[in-house]
């Protein structure tokens, strides 16, 4: 690993003078329940909604509204599409239903013709809040003359984000956790054939979009060797991608002398490149070759990370910010939530843009002490979107919430 990196993934895991946000029972953040974690001075974490049963993307609305996606689980078509509403008058949000039935949804965007869009296993769907009858209709799967999404094996949730552009970015997760075949591992002399061709799984793939009308005219695979691309970005200067990779599981049964794997190998930072391969499965880290593929010249084959992250801290939900609200600090900030359930998951970070605008400076924790304490589970925080209001909302799995980081600071 060389010094950039090594910096990079050591700072991944440092913060900030922290202020206590330990308020006692009935403390408010915004007019709203406080969240019992440690936040930097001026943050605190309000509690939206509680009692989902597993929500996993958010949409906040300009309106004040947020639309929340519900898996409810992991059996088929049992999600659910929440509308929050603020109430009238006493605070707090009203919760409606949307929508039903649905399989396992996960990601949530609004297309550049204000409807929303909706990622479920295989498909991505749009419908108008408009229409009282919420009709939808199929732009990817289902439906839609565009081929379902993959949905298959370990990795089988849909997240996708718009370019500035227009056109849509969709992750499609690996099937297996290593290229693995029946939990034998995979042949070193073969290439993995999931991993490769036009329709690679571990890839992001970009749907050429027509306006207004908001369909499909064309598609590719964008990048491969991207085992699980949950956490995708576009920079607000530059309009490259970004995407913060789940790393692969289990590395210390191909390496024995491995004492622990908590930290190894590291998630990674990539700035995605059109046609590119970023490596997976036959490296890890800074290129270094896996040990089931010892003999691949990661250098010479693959795209390296732009940063390595904290091993294991899955990276599921991403956003640059770009409001004034919170102090300049924060601007153009790459804001990540950590939702793994190991020691360096359970917590949302900021990766401070370095000199040249890239967020690959120092990291800053922003929710921190994420710990069990009472009725309050470990948190688990998904999906990462700012809000009209210059604050970051976020859905928690794990607890069934929806957060908002509030900077009580007065807006400049």
């Amino acid at each position: 690993m060389n010094k950039k990196m090594l910096a990079g993934a050591l700072a991944a895991c440092m913060s900030t003078v922290l202020a206590p946000a330990q308020a006692a029972t009935g403390a408010q953040c915004d007019g709203m329940p406080r969240l019992d974690v440690t936040t930097p001075a001026g943050f605190c974490v309000a509690v939206l909604a509680d009692g989902l049963k597993f929500p996993r993307g958010v949409l906040p609305l300009t309106n004040g509204d947020i639309v929340v996606t519900d898996m409810a689980g992991w059996a088929p078509k049992q999600g659910k599409l929440w509308l929050l509403q603020p109430k009238a008058a006493g605070g707090g949000y009203e919760r409606k239903l949307l929508l039903d039935k649905l399989d396992r949804p996960n990601g949530i965007v609004q297309g550049p013709d204000g409807m929303v869009y909706v990622g479920e296993v295989g498909r991505i769907f749009r419908f108008d809040l408009r229409d009282p009858a919420r009709a939808i209709t199929d732009v990817i799967g289902g439906t839609a003359k565009t081929p379902r999404l993959p949905g298959l094996g370990l990795h089988l949730l849909t997240n996708m984000r718009f370019s500035p552009k227009g056109d849509l970015y969709v992750n499609v997760g690996s099937s297996t956790d290593h290229c693995e075949n029946d939990g034998k591992a995979p042949d070193p002399a073969k290439a993995c054939a999931s991993a490769e061709g036009p329709e690679a799984l571990g890839a992001i793939r970009e749907y050429t979009m027509a306006w207004p009308a908001g369909t499909v005219t064309s598609w590719r695979t964008h990048a491969r060797g991207l085992r699980n691309s949950m956490a995708l970005a576009f920079h607000p200067a530059t309009g490259e991608l970004w995407q913060a990779e789940n790393a692969r599981d289990a590395i210390q049964a191909a390496m024995p002398q491995l004492k622990s794997d908590e930290n190894l190998p590291h998630e990674e930072l990539n700035l995605i490149k059109a046609d590119r391969h970023y490596g997976w499965p036959y490296c890890y880290d800074d290129n270094v070759a896996s040990p089931e593929y010892p003999k691949t010249a990661c250098d010479a084959q693959y795209a390296a990370p732009q940063r390595l992250l904290p091993g294991h801290a899955a990276p599921l939900g991403m956003t640059f910010y770009t409001a004034s609200r919170y102090p300049a600090l924060y601007r153009n900030s790459l804001i990540i939530g950590y939702h793994g359930y190991r020691s360096n998951g359970h917590r949302l970070v900021a990766l401070l843009p370095d000199k040249a605008g890239a967020p690959l400076g120092k990291s800053v924790e922003l929710i921190g002490n994420w710990e069990r304490k009472g009725k309050q589970g470990r948190g688990a925080p998904v999906d990462v979107k700012q809000g009209q209001d210059g604050d970051i909302y976020m859905a928690d799995d794990h607890n069934g919430l929806v957060l908002k980081l509030h900077y009580e600071a007065a807006k400049p």
